[in-house]
């Protein structure tokens, strides 16, 4: 789950996300925080602070771009 939010922040491609409260949403992830003694969360783009484990579901929200080398492949 991280590696995806991580790919939302760099590549700033939308997630679709599922709470563990069964709310849902697609935005953008602007940046995802590990620290030592504390949480992990994830800051979007047009949403709250999200603390990672209380994410049920995460994925790109549009398949990759078939113009990518992976995509060719």
């Amino acid at each position: 789950m991280i590696d995806v939010l991580e790919a939302s922040v760099k590549l700033r491609r939308a997630v679709t996300v599922e709470l563990k409260n069964g709310h849902k949403f697609v935005d953008h992830a602007k940046d995802v925080v590990t620290e030592p003694d504390g949480p992990e969360w994830v800051q979007f783009h047009d949403h709250d602070r999200v603390i990672v484990d209380d994410i049920v579901f995460c994925a790109p929200a549009d398949p990759p771009s078939s113009s990518s080398y992976d995509a060719k492949l």
